[in-house]
């Protein structure tokens, strides 16, 4: 496999890491999923835009917990 390295800003590499769903995965794998979910037309611009809005505020502990959700919905966990 052919690899090259760019260039991208630290801000840039710590949402990379942010999108890692196992430890070793890596920067090629990342990006490639995000690329195909694009192409695939399943996120728009306003999807994606709230996911990641949506990510940092659980990073700020903004988020419900599951049992406020349940609770929020009458479901019984």
């Amino acid at each position: 496999m052919n690899t090259t390295t760019i260039q991208i800003k630290e801000g840039t590499l710590e949402r990379l890491r942010y999108f890692k769903e196992y430890t070793k995965e890596s920067y090629d794998e990342i990006i490639n999923k995000v690329m195909d979910e694009i192409e695939e037309g399943q996120l728009t611009d306003e999807a994606l835009k709230d996911i990641i809005e949506a990510k940092k505020e659980i990073r700020e502990g903004k988020g419900q917990s599951i049992e406020e959700v349940a609770k929020e919905f009458g479901l019984k966990l």
